[in-house]
């Protein structure tokens, strides 16, 4: 044993193991050596390189790929974080191309919230919290009740509160996706708790299996998990792919007949391309009305996010979750969760209000918007149709077609060379292929292997956000060139 004293109280040996244990990739390896790249490059010491930018296709960040802000939105938000400038509003009207309605929405939230500045009630403002449940309510056809809507820091805090209310032992097991955003995964390690994977169907557009969730529940149960929950992301991250209402209904009827807290993680509902978003509130409401009795005693926590959509507020960290059904008593350990942290962020509360009660057809600012709102939605599903017919005429790729999110999932064939070079340098051979791809191109993707996926199976996920196309020709060309190489 060594006699050198520690110099610290904290060591790599004596920190908490379950954060050493939690795995986030999306931000991982190759994001970091991504960053060094842009560093470089923003210091001109790039002349090696051969690309000249980086393109962050690992991780759904709009704004950083330059997506635009909703000009509504951060009009108002300019007006919360300054109000002296409602005392100019001439000016605003007349010279900053501000809108009547800009400054009505404005002097609103100020009146809910007084000041952003200020700590809100610890569960969100409540007329915001209003504003949610009406958009809930229309959505849905179905009654919200503001009670129920609680605003957070983005949908992953929504998350990380749910998972610690269920995560009661380390034999507490929530069924998750497979592949899956690794937020629960992660979130799981860090309680100590077991996730119990159920792995979407490929081969038919990465569809939800109900024999594969009935496997797993029995696996987990066998080896002594206590299953509580069923985490759903629709439309999926990392697949894009967009349950139908049978898909929902078949969750909704396990979670029925196993008492499972369904956590519907629906932060992409307004990105569809195919078909059409069905939120689990209105599926299981319509059931209850259907079928009296059997569902009546469902847990449902539904999230919703600024970060995705026409939005892509991420750095806003706006977000709600509503409870459906939820023992009172349970309730009220929620809300003193919440309150531990006080308040979430309020100048991401007030986006929230403006994400789910934008202008309005009639209103002044309602045809810019709309047409900011298409554009972006137009040029998303583009670059989603661009990446999709560069894949299909890769050799070795399959891919879906592009239903929903912002994400593809294709797989990737590689020849065996490949997967033996991968092996010598200790990576996973998905790995080794996105670390040769960042370092020819400057795209940067993440294996599936930080997503999970079926043994034997190799994936990357990509973004479609970056502007244009010329990087998706850089993929095309890598590609050609890395099979060429590892073909022998």
């Amino acid at each position: 044993m060594s006699s050198t004293p520690q110099l610290r109280s904290l060591s790599i040996d004596n920190i908490n193991p379950h954060v050493k244990e939690a795995k986030y990739a999306v931000r991982g390896e190759l994001a970091v050596r991504a960053e060094t790249y842009r560093s470089q490059l923003a210091q001109q010491q790039g002349g090696s390189l051969p690309f000249d930018k980086i393109i962050s296709a690992n991780i759904g960040n709009p704004q950083q790929l330059d997506q635009k802000p909703i000009t509504f939105f951060r009009q108002v938000l300019s007006l919360l974080e300054y109000p002296p400038l409602l005392e100019k509003e001439d000016v605003l009207l007349n010279n900053l191309g501000y809108q009547q309605d800009v400054l009505e929405r404005a002097r609103f939230l100020l009146k809910e919230c007084r000041s952003i500045g200020a700590y809100s009630h610890s569960q969100g403002v409540p007329g915001i919290r209003n504003s949610v449940a009406r958009f809930i309510a229309e959505r849905d056809g179905h009654p919200s009740d503001p009670g129920s809507v609680y605003l957070s820091g983005g949908a992953s805090s929504g998350v990380n509160t749910l998972l610690h209310i269920i995560c009661s032992t380390p034999e507490t097991g929530v069924l998750v996706p497979i592949p899956q955003y690794p937020l629960y995964t992660a979130t799981l390690a860090v309680l100590n708790a077991r996730c119990v994977p159920y792995y979407l169907d490929e081969n038919h557009a990465w569809g939800t299996d109900m024999d594969a969730i009935r496997s797993a529940l029995a696996k987990a149960k066998a080896e002594g998990t206590d299953v509580r929950a069923i985490a759903v992301i629709n439309p999926g991250n990392p697949t894009g792919a967009s349950l139908g209402e049978e898909d929902i209904k078949n969750v909704l009827e396990i979670a029925a007949n196993e008492k499972l807290v369904v956590i519907a993680d629906e932060v992409y509902q307004t990105n569809v391309f195919l078909g059409k978003f069905h939120s689990f509130k209105k599926v299981l409401r319509d059931l209850q009305s259907a079928e009296p009795g059997k569902y009546d005693n469902i847990e449902l926590g539904s999230l919703h996010s600024v970060s995705k959509g026409m939005v892509g507020e991420c750095g806003h960290r706006g977000g709600y979750f509503e409870l459906v059904g939820f023992d009172p008593k349970v309730v009220e350990q929620i809300y003193k969760f919440v309150s531990i942290s006080l308040c979430p962020p309020v100048i991401g509360q007030c986006l929230v209000e403006l994400m789910v009660n934008p202008p309005r057809e009639g209103e002044p600012s309602h045809a810019l918007y709309k047409q900011e709102y298409n554009d972006i939605f137009a040029g998303l599903k583009a670059r989603a149709t661009a990446l999709y017919e560069a894949f299909k005429e890769m050799e070795g790729v399959e891919c879906q077609e592009p239903q929903g999110s912002m994400y593809l999932f294709p797989t990737i064939r590689l020849p065996p060379c490949a997967v033996e070079a991968a092996a010598k340098e200790g990576r996973k051979a998905d790995e080794f292929y996105c670390f040769r791809l960042l370092d020819s191109t400057g795209v940067c993707v993440v294996p599936g292997s930080g997503f999970g996926q079926k043994e034997g199976t190799l994936h990357f996920r990509t973004t479609f956000l970056a502007p244009g196309t010329e990087w998706v020709g850089r993929i095309v060309k890598f590609h050609k060139e890395f099979m060429d190489e590892f073909k022998g």
